[in-house]
């Protein structure tokens, strides 16, 4: 009988497969509702956190405030509607940190919201190119570094609403819709631009996984169409500030080691009904 040595990497600790300590993470968008909240997670495990978007101002102040909390980060510029500037955050991440091992593929912008027959094309390019096209482009310039090392986690950002279609009955008639048909063709074209990435990338170290979160409030929200969210929700609420933490870092981590092209919803059950 042939015995085939399974070659077993040493055993780890939970806490130091969890560990992120110095490696280096991107997150797009980071100084958003979202982004906070994933950018202070990796901090929190450990790592040196870029912040990057459009609105410098804001990413600049939240870096500053997770430095003020005792963690390392920075805020670079970028527009993900310029594949160029994907490349040049990269570049730019690399020549003050040294190295890339992150990414939080977060930031998009949203075009004006309305019923798919009165969706403007103008609106639609808007949703498609800084959602769908921009996550492509930060993804490619993030996965040459990682390629060239060896390892990396790529870590799309979808939405229940890139797995099933947006309800309008929860919609009080003055609040707009914002998860319009454009918003779903996003979503649902992160979730399987994922697992397409995934397959390429997975033997030369670099995984991609995606998480889609259901509904996280803002700082205000219209109290008829949270009543109404919350009730479609198996928990009973909407999401919090520290429910996608856990999840950022588990993906990030050498605790996912063997998690690739998977899209974790993270939705308090919404998609289980």
């Amino acid at each position: 009988m042939t015995i085939i040595p399974t070659n077993q990497p040493a055993n780890r600790t939970i806490q130091q497969l969890f560990d992120l300590t110095g490696r280096v993470a991107i997150v797009t968008g980071g100084a958003g509702l979202l982004g906070q909240q994933f950018s202070r997670a990796l901090a929190e495990a450990g790592a040196t956190v870029v912040i990057a978007s459009r609105n410098q101002e804001n990413c600049q102040a939240w870096a500053e405030q997770l430095q003020r909390d005792g963690h390392q980060a920075l805020a670079l510029p970028l527009d993900v509607t310029d594949p160029e500037s994907s490349k040049v955050l990269v570049a730019a991440t690399l020549e003050q940190c040294g190295r890339l091992d992150i990414l939080v593929n977060n930031a998009y912008a949203r075009g004006v919201p309305a019923p798919p027959e009165e969706l403007t094309v103008e609106a639609w390019r808007t949703w498609i190119d800084a959602g769908l096209s921009g996550n492509f482009y930060c993804a490619q310039a993030a996965a040459r570094p990682m390629l060239a090392q060896g390892s990396g986690s790529i870590i799309n950002i979808g939405s229940i609403y890139g797995v099933g279609g947006t309800d309008v009955r929860m919609y009080p008639p003055e609040v707009p819709v914002n998860a319009s048909a454009a918003y779903g063709a996003v979503k649902g074209g992160i979730v399987n631009l994922t697992r397409s990435l995934a397959v390429v990338w997975a033997a030369q170290g670099v995984r991609v996984n995606c998480i889609s979160p259901g509904g996280f409030p803002g700082e205000t929200m219209h109290a008829e169409f949270g009543a109404a969210f919350a009730a479609k929700v198996p928990l009973g609420r909407m999401g919090n500030r520290n429910d996608l933490k856990g999840a950022v870092v588990f993906l990030a981590s050498d605790a996912a080691a063997y998690v690739v092209g998977q899209n974790l919803l993270v939705d308090g059950g919404w998609t289980a009904w």
